[in-house]
């Protein structure tokens, strides 16, 4: 299982953006919850779920906007689930709260916790993020026409630019080099919660 903290950097000089990021984070993961966010203390947000492709879409979400400091724990949790996340329990939950505090010093602003397996993917995924806080905001215009699902000649129309600019742009931003790291990182990430958070034993 993983669970994400998420807590907000700044807090208390700029405005609550928790009903914000609990909204989206909700969007983001829809059916693959397992159990839903909520503001669990303070600024923070605390979600849990079983895929790691909803965990990935949801870290690089808030990691872009730069106001949240992110937490991954991966490990076992108590079964039966609560029907809250802030009264649920077990290992991936310390591991998420050591993340966060860690989250906060990094220059990233993310951390995962989890034995060897989760160091291994928190640094996958730190480098993964210096590559997007490199990215400028035409990079970024580019990143998101084609996860619209825009071919880049229709970017091209769409900004009245040329499709070498584009092509330029889409480079510049790493965007390949993304999009091969994705599914990468994502199995990395699935093979960590299938060691440290394996199916419980069927009784004989």
């Amino acid at each position: 299982m993983f669970v994400v903290t998420a807590d907000q950097r700044d807090s208390r000089i700029n405005d609550d953006l928790v009903p914000a990021g609990l909204d989206a984070v909700s969007a983001l993961a829809g059916s693959r919850l397992a159990l839903a966010p909520e503001r669990t203390a303070g600024d923070e947000i605390q979600v849990a779920l079983p895929d790691a492709g909803a965990t990935l879409e949801i870290v690089l979400h808030l990691t872009r906007l730069r106001t949240w400091s992110v937490g991954i724990g991966v490990g076992s949790v108590e079964e039966p689930l609560p029907a809250n996340v802030r009264a649920a329990r077990g290992a991936a939950f310390l591991h998420a709260r050591d993340a966060v505090e860690r989250a906060k010093r990094a220059p990233t602003r993310v951390a995962m916790a989890g034995g060897q397996e989760g160091s291994d993917a928190e640094a996958l995924l730190r480098l993964l993020i210096e590559l997007r806080d490199r990215r400028t905001p035409e990079g970024w215009e580019i990143h998101d026409l084609l996860a619209e699902g825009l071919s880049q000649r229709a970017a091209a129309a769409r900004l009245g630019i040329t499709e070498g600019a584009v092509s330029l742009r889409a480079r510049n931003a790493g965007l390949r080099a993304e999009e091969a790291a994705l599914p990468a990182l994502e199995r990395v990430l699935a093979r960590a919660d299938d060691v440290l958070s394996p199916p419980p034993r069927a009784r004989g």
